[in-house]
């Protein structure tokens, strides 16, 4: 094998490492908590705040509030009130008085129900509005 040639095969390979190496930080990084979206901070601030997201699986307006926060939902102070089989409320959401869905309840110990703006929500719970 000339010199040339084994140039060239160790630049190749110096880039292959390189490019494998990005990929694998970019990777680690996306699932990095530090490295949270704003929508993330939004809604775990909601949750920190002491709020409370009263919903059932088969309410439009409750998934219509989740699909609001995306993949951030997970982070929501989320209650389900409805039992499995959608026939009943949970003891829970009878032993606090929910009538209707989605109910929000906040740190001030008020209520809304329906879907809520962002702005509501960062309202009532102090937090700073997703950029």
């Amino acid at each position: 094998m000339s010199k040339k040639y084994i140039g060239w095969l160790t630049l190749v390979v110096i880039i292959l490492i390189a490019v494998m190496l990005f990929f694998v930080l970019r990777f680690q990084n996306s699932k990095d908590p530090t490295s949270l979206s704003e929508l993330d901070k939004f809604a775990q601030c909601i949750n920190d705040s002491g709020a409370k997201f009263y919903n059932a699986f088969w309410c439009s307006h409750c998934q219509a509030q989740k699909t609001d926060f995306g993949k951030s939902q997970k982070y929501l102070p989320s209650i389900e009130c409805s039992t499995p089989d959608g026939e009943e409320q949970t003891f829970v959401c009878q032993n606090q008085g929910i009538k209707g869905y989605p109910t929000w309840e906040f740190p001030d110990d008020t209520r809304q129900s329906g879907r809520l703006s962002f702005e509501v929500l960062a309202k009532k719970t102090n937090c700073s509005l997703p950029l």
